[in-house]
């Protein structure tokens, strides 16, 4: 790890995502999209960098995280999780392959959208989120990480899905074959894929059986 930063703030985003606002390294910079590795500077925890994707602005004095607990592992989030403003984490260089090439649809299951947050808030800044596209997976509406900003940005072009409820607003179903048809009517374009790895296999496989090809599909890899 190559710096100590502390946390500031944090707070709930939807039941089980916080929103932690971190210190900023001197000279730190990262490309919308890239991820970092963070440990919680305690014996015991040091060692147990997991990585995850700063989802504010590039140009921002501080860095924001958007980061979901999973209390069922008791691991890395959910420590994260239970933090207190003063404590210090260790962060790594930034990394990744997930990088804005262009407009085109971003599809994301989960916590997967977090590195579309920054990539979409920076289009925003620049006034340039005019021809973008979000499909956003989830089980049910309360899932859904930073809804009502997204649908402001995106209007229309914000696509919510819900596998696990039925409710108005949301499309009940999941993002298959079938639903991509039925959504996106240019598969020349550019897709950014990011969430679980079977959701990716299945959206990036379908997108392919469609038409994309591998050079603009961009996803973690």
């Amino acid at each position: 790890m190559n710096h100590a930063v502390n946390l500031l703030m944090s707070q709930f985003v939807t039941h089980d995502v916080k929103r932690f606002i971190v210190s900023k390294p001197e000279g730190f910079s990262i490309v919308p999209g890239q991820g970092v590795e963070l440990a919680i500077n305690l014996p015991g925890l040091s060692e147990q960098g997991r990585p995850f994707t700063p989802t504010g602005l590039a140009a921002d004095r501080v860095l924001e995280f958007t980061i979901k607990a999973y209390p069922a592992h008791a691991g890395v989030t959910q420590a994260l999780h239970q933090l207190e403003a003063g404590a210090e984490l260790l962060m790594s260089e930034p990394f990744g392959t997930i990088s804005y090439q262009g407009p085109g649809v971003f599809i994301a299951g989960g916590a997967g959208v977090t590195p579309f947050l920054a990539i979409l808030r920076g289009l925003a800044h620049r006034e340039e989120l005019g021809n973008q596209t979000l499909i956003f997976s989830n089980k049910t509406p309360r899932d859904v990480i930073c809804e009502k900003e997204l649908r402001h940005l995106l209007g229309e072009r914000c696509i919510l899905t819900c596998t696990g409820a039925d409710a108005p607003g949301y499309e009940h179903r999941r993002v298959d074959r079938a639903f991509l048809e039925e959504k996106i009517n240019d598969f020349k374009q550019r897709f950014y894929v990011c969430g679980p790895p079977p959701f990716m296999e299945a959206v990036n496989g379908a997108l392919t059986d469609m038409g994309a090809s591998a050079e603009s599909v961009v996803f973690e890899r």
